[in-house]
């Protein structure tokens, strides 16, 4: 009975990793236009009070820049969030947080600090209504905002 219990756990976890990768290869990476000027938007997602990037998104983010010619020619933005579970000043942290260890997979990923501008938002200026889980779930992310130089 015991081994059966583990087992259904360990399925269910399973299947929750498999939907939120389904989720986020559907949601996360757009192309747009924007005044002339095409850029690539990458969103890296994050659970309740973390900045631990999982592998699955390492991987993806790898596969981007391993995809888009001359990428590494890109400025970047990033824009760090949190949704509004815990104080300003703790989600202010943790924007920070994010932030910077976004920038550290840019970094290993051969991008030059110098192309990096990072503008963390905490709690303030949500995309998604924070008052539905999913609304929480989606705030809580950086957005890597790839700018091509224009010559």
């Amino acid at each position: 009975m015991i081994e059966t219990r583990h087992f259904l756990v360990r399925l269910f976890n399973a299947m929750r990793v498999l939907v939120a990768i389904t989720f986020l290869v559907c949601t996360s990476f757009s192309y747009a236009q924007d005044q002339q000027q095409a850029y690539i938007l990458k969103s890296i997602y994050f659970g309740g009070g973390s900045y631990y990037i999982d592998e699955y998104q390492i991987e993806e983010l790898k596969q981007l820049v391993d995809s888009v010619q001359d990428i590494r020619d890109y400025t970047i933005t990033i824009h760090s969030h949190t949704d509004n579970i815990g104080g300003a000043e703790y989600n202010e942290w943790l924007s920070q947080m994010r932030g910077d260890a976004v920038i550290q997979q840019l970094l290993y990923l051969d991008f030059k600090s110098n192309q990096i501008e990072k503008r963390d938002f905490g709690q303030f200026n949500p995309v998604y209504d924070n008052r539905t889980w999913e609304g929480r779930r989606r705030n809580r992310r950086v957005d890597i905002i790839f700018w091509p130089v224009v010559m």
